[in-house]
């Protein structure tokens, strides 16, 4: 455990070493593997999602972070369920429009079950005025060769109410860093960036299907159809991470599931984001993506994760 005003707790297995912060928002501060070039005495890591610097409270700082009980932004002040209007306000500074949910704005508790698993869980009454009942758990186990990751929250509230999930991680990006997925459309979208138009035409570079490079212009955009698998590429590292929806056929397949870039024009780091909703989905007709749930349902969203040398027999499409 790291001595900060926000503890990192570290599991270490099959080489890997995945540090948590569970009372900041329940954020990752690093996913790590041992580095096979170096001597073996140098102890020198590669580092799989951006780390976190140990002492900034900024949960866009983190690694990685869970999007609960909904992910990315809601227009309109809030959204109607039932035929009732239930207000929400923006939750983070410089942003107009709720976003990411309130997982991320609290504190979680910490257990581990197993020697390579860690979960933290959070009961979340209504927290700063939303509507949202529920409990959430996020289970983290560490394999050879990667990472499963889940997250499954339950609705406790007397009014069903719709949900999503979401995952949040930020990849470090090399000159040559490319990301593929198959996808079957985008939302475009306006400066704030709420989604306008959808569209199977993808604008020049922006094509999941044929690889997107990690730097560029901005893209801040949700993708539809997308097929439950990727591959993050890292040529100079001789490195690749790939995605995998273990239960991408029963949850719908390509018309249930979405993923979202997130290429800032400056940084050392994108994001690729798993998600079961586009963008403002809640004012979207027919609220894709999103599942109602009454008292005591449930719904999860479930990755494995899995790195390998770059070029590796095209193993995220698998």
């Amino acid at each position: 455990m790291t001595d900060t005003a926000h503890p990192i707790v570290w599991l270490h297995h099959a080489g890997q070493h995945l540090g948590l912060v569970p009372s900041l928002g329940a954020g990752v501060a690093a996913w790590q593997i041992d580095d096979p070039r170096a001597p073996q005495d140098a102890q020198a890591r590669i580092d799989l999602w951006r780390p976190w610097d140990g002492q900034t409270p900024d949960l866009y700082q983190m690694a990685s972070f869970a999007m609960v009980p909904w992910s990315n932004r809601i227009s309109g002040g809030g959204f109607s369920q039932g035929g009732q209007f239930y207000p929400m306000r923006p939750n983070r500074e410089g942003e107009p429009y709720p976003i990411h949910g309130d997982g991320w704005l609290q504190a979680w508790a910490l257990a581990q079950p197993a020697d390579d698993t860690l979960e933290m869980s959070l009961r979340s009454r209504c927290f700063d005025g939303s509507p949202y009942d529920y409990d959430c758990v996020q289970t983290f186990r560490l394999v050879d060769g990667g990472l499963d990751q889940r997250v499954q929250v339950r609705h406790h509230g007397a009014q069903p109410l719709p949900y999503g999930l979401g995952l949040h991680p930020w990849f470090p990006r090399t000159a040559a860093t490319r990301i593929t997925a198959p996808v079957q459309g985008v939302w475009l979208s306006g400066a704030d960036p709420l989604p306008t138009e959808h569209t199977t035409r993808f604008p020049a570079g922006w094509d999941l299907n044929a690889g997107v490079a990690a730097n560029g212009s901005l893209i801040d955009n949700a993708y539809t159809g997308w097929g439950g698998t990727a591959c993050i590429e890292w040529p100079e590292r001789g490195l690749q991470l790939t995605a995998h929806m273990p239960d991408f056929a029963q949850d719908g397949g390509e018309a249930q599931h979405y993923c979202l870039i997130y290429r800032p024009p400056q940084g050392p780091a994108f994001c690729f984001e798993p998600v079961s909703q586009p963008i403002d989905a809640f004012h979207q007709p027919g609220q894709p993506g999103l599942r109602v749930l009454a008292r005591g349902e449930s719904m999860a969203l479930n990755v494995q994760w899995r790195f390998g040398p770059f070029g590796d027999g095209g193993a995220a499409m698998r």
